[in-house]
């Protein structure tokens, strides 16, 4: 577990927090009753589709594509593709009913460049971890108010966005989670878990300004020209669609599955 971060860093008094990548889910998340992850273009937009169908989804801490397959072996699962090679990969549309069908496994491990390893990282807090995006922020809004009624109390919501890796490693925050970072903070404003730190009433600003023009912005940023160049922009069209999903993808014990909004 990383270390403790200086009481400064946390947001440690607000019901909702918000923060970037690796770094900020160390944080934020400490101390939290629920995390809700956003790696908008791809991985939890693929997250969401694949658990929507049934299959699990479980990410790998690592870019070890042999290490990552030797261990779906040891689970009864298979390694996905890499993105934009043949079958079910990180890329949304190999999310098919056939293309799951014709993978043959329950579960798929997936490697991504930054999203994974962020949310196998989040795996090792304890609490469930939420893969949100902007299909589904208004469902993930409502299992967090029933999550928390189950508990009897108004449990701390860190709000993590992956962001992108520059050449270098380095975080470069992306403008498609900091938009579904704040569609999910105001959904979840409406619902009553309105206890928002700074930089989480920020991100939801951003999204309440600019809901009219998320499809351009996500087609229009850097992320999506870099799959526009590979020929994949339908990918941002998928993910650039507004609450149009009611799955919820929870990951416990390392793994996502849908669960539905509890009564």
């Amino acid at each position: 577990m990383p270390q403790p971060q200086p009481a400064e860093h946390t947001q440690q008094s607000y019901e909702v927090r918000f923060d970037w990548g690796i770094e900020g889910l160390r944080s934020i998340a400490p101390g939290a009753g629920v995390i809700v992850f956003i790696d908008t273009i791809s991985f939890t937009t693929t997250v969401e589709l694949a658990t929507g169908q049934g299959l699990e989804i479980e990410p790998f801490p690592n870019l070890d594509r042999e290490a990552a397959a030797e261990y779906a072996a040891t689970v009864g699962a298979k390694l996905a593709a890499r993105r934009g090679d043949p079958g079910l990969s990180l890329s949304p549309t190999s999310m098919t009913a056939e293309k799951i069908a014709e993978f043959g496994a329950p579960r798929a491990v997936v490697i991504s460049l930054n999203g994974s390893r962020v949310a196998a990282d989040a795996a090792g807090y304890g609490v469930p971890v939420v893969a949100a995006n902007l299909r589904n922020f208004s469902a993930v809004a409502r299992w967090v108010l029933a999550y928390q009624q189950q508990l009897g109390h108004r449990a701390t919501v860190a709000v993590v966005a992956s962001g992108e890796r520059r050449a270098d490693d380095t975080l470069r925050p992306a403008v498609e989670d900091q938009l579904a970072a704040g569609a999910v903070i105001g959904a979840l404003a409406a619902q009553g878990i309105d206890a928002c730190s700074p930089e989480a009433a920020v991100a939801a600003a951003s999204f309440d300004a600019m809901r009219g023009a998320v499809r351009h912005l996500l087609t229009a940023s850097v992320s999506a020209r870099e799959l526009a160049a590979v020929g994949q922009l339908d990918d941002v069209r998928i993910a650039a669609q507004l609450d149009v999903s009611q799955t919820v993808p929870v990951m416990r014990d390392g793994v996502f599955r849908a669960e539905p909004i509890p009564e």
